[in-house]
């Protein structure tokens, strides 16, 4: 890696935590250069406009929470125990790791509007890998017989995700994690009765 690459993804990490603390919308270039100690030309050096590096900068924050998704799971032998790693990752997000300001997709999905339709459309393929991610979990623990053929696997799989980014929404909006520990805990119950017989 070069010394200018190097330094690319340097402000790209350094703002990623910023402007999903502070918002992408609401932080400023002036916000990044104090976190970077760079001046703006250097910055606008590596990136065409502050949009771009917005763009860059969540991209950087997704592909940490997935890394921490598979790095989750990696170890786990049954679909359950996938769902229930991955539900622990969700506690960790509400504690600001392993991104600071938690769950990129739930702050983006807040900011973009049809104003920002490339914040928007990348919020969206965020979306949808988390969502793939789960419902392919789901769906093979079925096929393995871990999991009771009668489950739904699209409508669980909405459930989950609708109900950890509700609960890390009100934990960051009152400032106290159980939000998020009620639904971690009502959706690990939840998945106990998924579980067939023979996987018991």
């Amino acid at each position: 890696m070069s010394k200018g690459e190097r330094t690319k993804q340097m402000i790209i990490e350094k703002a990623s935590g910023l402007l999903n603390t502070q918002g992408y919308l609401a932080t400023s270039i002036t916000d990044i250069m104090k976190k970077t100690g760079m001046e703006k030309g250097g910055i606008y050096n590596h990136f065409k406009s502050k949009q771009e590096l917005s763009l860059d900068a969540f991209s950087f924050s997704i592909e940490t929470m997935s890394t921490t998704f598979q790095e989750a799971i990696r170890s786990k032998n049954t679909s359950i125990e996938k769902l229930n790693a991955l539900l622990e990752v969700f506690l960790l997000l509400a504690e600001d790791k392993p991104v600071p300001g938690g769950c990129p997709i739930l702050n983006a999905a807040i900011e973009s509007d049809d104003a920002h339709p490339a914040l928007r459309d990348a919020t969206r393929n965020a979306m949808n890998d988390l969502y793939s991610m789960i419902l392919r979990i789901i769906r093979t623990g079925i096929r393995n017989n871990e999991i009771i053929s009668t489950i739904d696997s699209e409508t669980s799989t909405t459930i989950i995700i609708s109900t950890v980014e509700g609960s890390l929404m009100m934990t960051k909006l009152y400032n106290d994690t159980i939000y998020i520990n009620r639904s971690i805990g009502f959706l690990k119950d939840y998945l106990s009765k998924f579980e067939t017989r023979e996987s018991n």
